[in-house]
């Protein structure tokens, strides 16, 4: 993914580059879906795209049509265009050259069809769409594509599952609503594809007595590290979510000073608040403060997620 600027000015010797949430595709009724950076460079994830992409231009050598990027190249209808048709043995009734967006939209509309109907699905079953297509969503492009390896080419070595996180972002009458969830484009092939189990979302389930005495231990710690500050912790649940708190813990800790410009203080959406998040953990590995993986997303969303934060918090403490 390529790096953008910071929306506030970042210290080029802190950071090689920052992220900022910006490429949502509308979709069902104005809600916008977004794949965070940490989603992006997932390994399996850019192993599924390379995977498939080196099977589309290996089908397509023969016409000399090469793919360089699943997200720019198939929107369209082209590729998929000529992609099914060396697939399935089949002539579509499509024209081959669509300059403008609606021929483009028009020739888009009866490649999926025919689709649909060699998959066997009606339409609301499918995990992709004409508007999801034509609007380079990545993931409803994938989902299409794997459809069609395990239709036609079953033999493909796809990697097991592959999944990322997504942030679902709607804008309602009292602000933007926020909700993480988990996309699953690969299927699991043997028990050790399972996800590892944290020790801390195996500690809620299996001793949820423990649990307010985990979260007092951290709030301690986090208070008298944050005291010369004049800040405090009570609620462990959301004061970590916005990642301000833990950025300003992390530079009591380190004994460094963060610069306001590079993050922000009172962030007023969930873009600004994954910001501040994900620097923090950033940071967090940098300093070698943090040795398990822990996602921005559920720090962000803690009151949903709150094995990721506790997590991060105990990170921090049993590194000192």
């Amino acid at each position: 993914m390529t790096c953008c600027s910071s929306p506030r000015g970042w210290s080029p010797q802190r950071r090689r580059c920052s992220h900022k949430v910006t490429d949502g595709v509308d979709y069902d009724g104005g809600k916008k879906r977004y794949l965070p950076p940490t989603s992006r460079k997932d390994p399996k994830f850019e192993e599924l795209q390379k995977v498939l992409m080196e099977w589309i231009n290996t089908t397509l050598l023969p016409e000399h049509i090469v793919v360089r990027s699943l997200e720019e190249d198939m929107f369209d209808g082209l590729i998929l265009h000529h992609l099914f048709q060396r697939l399935a043995a089949l002539k579509l009734e499509a024209e081959d050259i669509a300059l403008t967006a609606a021929s483009q939209k028009h020739k888009l509309t009866v490649v999926l069809e025919a689709v649909n109907r060699s998959l066997q699905l009606e339409e609301r079953q499918a995990k992709w769409s004409v508007e999801t297509i034509f609007n380079k969503d990545l993931l409803s492009t994938l989902h299409l594509l794997v459809a069609l390896a395990k239709r036609f080419q079953p033999n493909l070595s796809l990697p097991t599952n592959v999944q990322v996180e997504v942030i679902t972002i709607e804008s309602t009458k009292s602000g933007l609503k926020s909700e993480k969830s988990v996309e699953q484009l690969t299927e699991y092939s043997t028990d050790k594809d399972q996800p590892p189990k944290d020790v801390f979302d195996e500690l809620f389930k299996l001793a949820p007595e423990k649990v307010n005495a985990v979260k007092e231990a951290i709030v301690n710690f986090v208070n008298q590290k944050l005291d010369r500050l004049g800040l405090s912790v009570q609620n462990l649940d959301t004061q970590f979510a916005d990642g301000v708190i833990l950025l300003l813990l992390i530079g009591q800790l380190e004994g460094f000073f963060l610069h306001l410009k590079e993050f922000y203080l009172t962030p007023n959406s969930p873009a600004e608040m994954l910001h501040n998040v994900t620097l923090a953990l950033e940071l967090l590995k940098d300093e070698g403060l943090l040795s398990c993986p822990v996602s921005p997303e559920g720090t962000l969303y803690s009151l949903k997620d709150l094995p990721a934060t506790t997590t991060a918090g105990w990170g921090q403490c049993f590194s000192q």
